[in-house]
């Protein structure tokens, strides 16, 4: 694998708005708690801070992320739902990823977070009508404007390329 930082690719929006292509990545966002778990499992303390990758996050800080990211994945998607195209507040993940709740805290917290908030999410996103993926919000620092169809795709792959980091790391180190 050449680079380590992006085991599945980069993101890369590929416009498919068709149901049977929301519905799967709908289910991505419904497994992924389960397949970051199961990532995890079984790995010591020292493993667990060990980079995926030299100069990366940690596997802690991997796990903490996600949930973080997701929390602000979903209340995006209520905003877009409730108010007109919306400005998001960024917030800096690198920098939250060295707070004093992720150095010590076990992974377990995290993803006993991370399986509720995807129950309600997969819920919002199951009672969605079509058109409701239309909506969009403003990212300050992007200058634009994301609709919910490329949110759900994005974050459909956020899972999937953190689950990964772990994955690939374990593969690398035979553990």
């Amino acid at each position: 694998m050449a680079d380590l930082s992006y085991p599945i690719g980069e993101f890369v929006f590929d416009g498919d708005r068709s149901e049977a292509t929301r519905r799967e990545r709908i289910g991505d966002i419904a497994a992924a708690p389960g397949l970051l778990r199961a990532a995890i499992s079984g790995l010591s303390a020292q493993q667990l801070d060990t980079p995926y990758r030299p100069g990366g996050w940690t596997v802690r800080q991997v796990v903490h992320h996600v949930p973080e990211s997701h929390m602000n994945a979903y209340i995006r998607f209520k905003l877009a739902l409730t108010e007109d195209r919306p400005t998001i507040k960024p917030y800096e993940q690198a920098r939250w990823a060295e707070l004093g709740d992720v150095p010590d805290l076990l992974p377990e917290v995290s993803l006993r977070l991370l399986e509720p908030l995807h129950e309600r999410w997969v819920a919002l996103l199951r009672s969605m009508a079509p058109a409701d993926f239309d909506r969009s919000f403003m990212h300050p620092e992007y200058r634009r404007a994301y609709t919910l169809h490329e949110t759900l795709a994005m974050y459909s792959w956020h899972g999937r390329h953190h689950t990964a980091h772990i994955t690939e790391l374990r593969k690398r180190k035979g553990w």
